[in-house]
């Protein structure tokens, strides 16, 4: 199942933040602080004023001040000094800044009103200690810069975002980028502090991230004290990193459905070419001279097939055999093997957790996974040291809900999960190779070393499981694998009972009548001969409408043989065809793809399912195993 998860991204509309800032406890503190501010529109009207200013102007804190004109609030004396309508030319002389924030001629103004003393001409150091009070109350990144270019103030969100420390800040704009955006911000800034009334977007790298640009906004602020431009950044590294993952998840669904159909296409031939092999080897004996060559055949057919299942379990479409069981079984089960693999010089150590909870996954594709990541570690060891000495520890623990909600991942949801952790004391891994390592044929290993599948193999089957798995890696450090499988709530016992399989008899000889159904010419040919051989009138057809014209002319046979996936009408489709005039007919089908896949769109009953490539004796005990059910 591939589960794609959406988070919606609000467009920061920075006016109407600000407007429900000045309305909150936000505007409360401004007034607490002296400071009356309002916003406007563009045409002088107020969209809306903190309480302080409501009281002053209207004489009540929750009088409706909304869509008044703000100047008709105003009256100015002989010597232009500004005071409250309501409080008349005794009242205290204010002071008026316009906080240019936005560009553009419809944007709206914030203005803030400061008292002020008869005597003082200009704006006095009270004044400006209000407008920095108003710049550091601000829950986006803004800062102050005087004439000359250097910082006057940083509020704690601009610190932030920029990566600076409070206790040595920087002395200029400038000491914040890289290198080749120094030039840029200083010619900016310089434009603002001279006059320019508009603001200016600009993409910069800091100094200490420089591999995620962030967005410098650069305004004119004439009027506030010494402040000659006005600063803010916004700190995008999340909605950065949001995109890579993104971008990282988008190709690896593209490359698992490239792999998941050249998988499939790849599984017909090899099911022809292991037919003939096996049809051959039915006419010789070990002794003859063709006997071995055709055996070596098959034995390589039988390793391409090997690949195309590591493609199909990459993509997510093989097919599984789930259990519930306990990970350290599975852990013990191979752990032979695993210090077999390792040689004397590596140490293999084992940790197991208690109260682990039960997982429910293929206990045959756990252990690949666990012999892929412990062979990686071992090569990674050895390449670290030339003896070969290290460390591989491999651990398991159950991890609770409450610890993974501490964990806060965008990626694992909060449940809770038994996790399986390979670590090595290896070389670790680049950190530009580290989101590549899950993708199919990519290897850092020497050419033939290696075919890029291991990893890809390991994330197919996790996620295929419905589990989780992370990467982390420090260069010279080793590097750590970390694997979460859901717990499963049914109980499940200690070990899994294995029941043998009671042997199969040797003779596959059967009677009746079989309609054959496959699109693919080499295919149907190596599975008409195949059944024919055994004893079986065989009947064929390309696709389901001939198939359908068959039935029509021979009426109901005794097994029906079908590929899935056919041009014109599937399988699936044609079966359902079939059954209303047969609805007892048994029916086998067959494809490259995973049964799991499969019976999302197949949905019938009474089905069997031969997964591709398979061997004519394979073929045989199918037909043999649903003829006999019936």
């Amino acid at each position: 199942m591939l589960v794609w998860r959406f988070v919606t991204a609000q467009e920061h509309d920075l006016a109407e933040t600000l407007a429900a800032l000045l309305t909150g406890p936000t505007g409360d503190r401004l007034g607490g602080s002296g400071i009356m501010a309002a916003l406007l529109s563009p045409d002088g009207r107020v969209r809306t004023a903190n309480r302080v200013l409501r009281a002053r102007a209207c004489g009540d804190e929750y009088d409706t001040i909304e869509g008044r004109d703000f100047a008709r609030f105003l009256i100015t004396d002989s010597r232009g000094l500004v005071r409250f309508e309501r409080e008349g030319l005794e009242g205290t002389p204010l002071r008026v800044l316009q906080i240019p924030f936005l560009d553009g001629d419809d944007a709206p103004v914030l203005v803030a009103l400061l008292d002020e003393e008869e005597n003082a001409p200009a704006l006095g150091a009270s004044a400006s200690a209000h407008v920095r009070s108003l710049v550091s109350m601000m829950p986006f990144g803004m800062a102050l810069v005087d004439r000359d270019g250097r910082f006057l103030q940083m509020n704690d969100s601009f610190l932030r975002a920029a990566g600076v420390n409070s206790v040595a800040p920087p002395l200029y704009p400038g000491d914040l980028v890289v290198r080749e955006d120094k030039a840029a911000v200083a010619d900016a800034i310089r434009k603002f502090a001279n006059g320019a009334t508009h603001s200016a977007d600009m993409a910069v790298r800091l100094k200490d991230h420089p591999d995620e640009p962030v967005a410098l906004t650069i305004a004119g602020a004439r009027g506030p004290g010494d402040a000659a431009v006005l600063l803010s950044l916004k700190d995008n590294s999340e909605e950065s990193r949001l995109k890579r993952e993104v971008a990282q998840a988008t190709k690896m669904q593209a490359v698992g459905q490239l792999a998941g159909g050249v998988a499939h296409d790849f599984n017909n031939i090899l099911t022809a070419i292991i037919g003939h092999c096996d049809l051959m080897l039915m006419r010789h004996s070990p002794g003859d001279s063709d006997y071995d060559d055709i055996q070596q055949v098959r034995t390589n057919s039988n390793r391409a097939a090997s690949l195309t299942r590591q493609l199909l379990a990459f993509s997510r479409q093989q097919t599984l055999r789930p259990q519930i069981l306990q990970l350290p079984d599975v852990v013990s089960e191979v752990s032979n093997l695993l210090k077999r693999l390792m040689g004397e010089n590596v140490r293999l150590d084992m940790t197991h957790g208690r109260n682990l909870g039960p997982v429910r996954a293929d206990p045959g594709q756990l252990e690949q996974v666990v012999v892929n990541l412990a062979v990686n570690a071992r090569d990674a060891i050895v390449s670290a040291n030339a003896r070969g000495g290290g460390v591989l520890t491999i651990t398991t623990r159950a991890v609770p809900a409450s610890e993974v909600r501490e964990m806060a991942s965008d990626i694992l949801p909060v449940a809770d999960y038994t996790a399986l952790i390979v670590q090595d004391t290896g070389t670790g891994i680049p950190p530009d190779v580290l989101p590549k390592i899950f993708e199919p044929f990519f290897t850092t290993k020497e050419f033939g070393k290696g075919t890029g599948l291991g990893l890809s193999t390991v994330y197919g089957i996790v996620k295929q499981s419905g589990g989780y798995i992370f990467a982390d890696s420090k260069p010279g450090q080793g590097a750590t694998f970390s694997m979460y499988l859901p717990v499963h709530s049914a109980p499940a016992a200690t070990r899994p009972v294995v029941i043998k399989p009671t042997p199969k008899p040797v003779d596959l000889w059967g009677t009746g009548t079989i309609l054959l159904v496959e699109d693919e010419d080499m295919v149907r040919a190596v599975a008409e001969r195949a059944l024919t051989r055994q004893g079986y009138t065989v009947l064929t057809a390309e696709n389901g409408e001939i198939a359908l014209e068959v039935l029509e002319k021979h009426g109901r046979p005794d097994l029906l043989i079908s590929d899935v996936v056919m041009p014109q009408m599937d399988g699936p489709t044609m079966v359902r065809h079939a059954r209303e005039k047969f609805p007892d007919l048994p029916i086998l089908f067959m494809s490259g793809y995973a049964e799991e896949q499969l019976r999302k769109s197949i949905d019938l009953d009474n089905v069997a399912f031969l997964p591709k490539p398979f061997s004519v004796q394979e073929l045989a005990e199918a037909a043999r195993d649903v003829l006999a059910a019936r």
